[in-house]
């Protein structure tokens, strides 16, 4: 019977471990059953405030994250990030509003065993050495010894941290201690995980690797809450996106509607009458001329012949006309703004 359980599981959510104790096969099922029949969203919030005294760090938080996608979360510095992700988590209570992880209220401790969780700024016990470390997270997650002595080597080798598994925290590199914060956030195979700037202090290669496994962990359905400033990363890897100013979540869309849905559009042309450019207007918006570049934003590059015809019709010399997607930090910009910090 256990081996049946233990093969329904590793077909579910495929994964290295496979349960072969009675232990593992206990301990698995604790952190994963409890979800095998409901669809309630990962993360659910509505009006989430919180407020210090007369400061109000989160205005409102509202979103939704749906199970097995990676879900940026975006703003400037002082928007209200950090303290949203720490409502999440329940490392502090909000002022007003309610939410839930899984359907289950953010207050419910038993949630936060499908939780994995890298924090920005993260203090490790930099006395221990990295096994040493991971052992002691298994212990807080009171994980089966011997299922820990299998996950332990097959995390610190997924982030490349094997030979330096030996090594004392407080010999790593800054790039060496965000490989070994994110190996202990995998750690109990959460369903949700949170990284808050997982790709700080890592060089080009560290970066890939961060990607890679948010792939590996979108494949196998965990959901990823990926908070970051590298907006590239985040164009690259997530599903969908919130945009949060002055504490407040101010537009969610599909990452793919947004750097697809608009175009920048570059014209080299001659003769162009000014009266002629107010027409641009039917099709676009920020219309600028400068000298012989006329450039514009549209909607749909279905507007293009048209455009072209028109400009040809006023009379206009076109040479050329460069359509290009929006990239994700010129819409960030756009959306949020230059001034977008509390």
């Amino acid at each position: 019977m256990e081996g049946c359980l233990a093969a329904q599981i590793a077909a579910r959510h495929p994964s290295k471990i496979v349960p072969s104790q009675p232990g593992d096969l206990i301990y698995l099922l604790s952190v994963r059953i409890s979800n095998m029949s409901t669809s309630s969203p990962a993360i659910e919030t509505r009006h989430l405030r919180k407020t210090f005294g007369d400061k109000v760090a989160v205005k409102d938080l509202t979103l939704t994250v749906e199970r097995g996608e990676v879900f940026g979360f975006l703003g400037p510095n002082g928007a209200g990030k950090t303290t949203s992700v720490k409502m999440l988590l329940h490392l502090t209570a909000p002022s007003e509003g309610e939410g839930y992880l899984f359907g289950a209220p953010l207050r419910d401790p038993k949630v936060r065993q499908k939780i994995g969780f890298l924090p920005e700024h993260f203090r490790f016990h930099d006395w221990l050495r990295a096994d040493e470390f991971m052992a002691l997270h298994a212990d807080l997650y009171h994980m089966p010894r011997d299922l820990a002595h299998r996950r332990i080597p097959e995390l610190l080798d997924l982030v490349s941290l094997t030979p330096h598994a030996q090594k004392k925290l407080r010999e790593f590199s800054k790039g060496m201690l965000q490989r070994i914060g994110l190996a202990q956030a995998l750690l109990n195979e959460p369903e949700l995980v949170i990284l808050d700037e997982p790709t700080s202090g890592l060089d080009p290669v560290g970066r890939r690797l961060v990607r890679d496994i948010i792939r590996d962990l979108r494949q196998r359905g965990t959901t990823v809450f990926l908070n970051s400033h590298l907006l590239s990363e985040v164009e690259i890897t997530c599903d969908r996106v919130a945009f949060i100013k002055h504490g407040e979540v101010i537009r969610t869309s599909r990452l793919q509607d947004l750097v697809e849905g608009e175009l920048s559009v570059e014209v080299r042309l001659r003769n162009l009458r000014p009266e002629a450019i107010e027409g641009l207007s039917r099709w676009g918006r920020q219309v600028r001329l400068d000298g012989e570049h006329l450039t514009l934003t549209l909607g749909s590059e279905a507007d293009l012949p048209s455009i072209n015809r028109y400009l040809v019709e006023q009379g206009a010399d076109v040479f050329a006309l460069r359509p290009q997607h929006i990239s994700l930090e010129d819409l960030f910009i756009e959306i949020v703004g230059t001034d977008g910090g509390l």
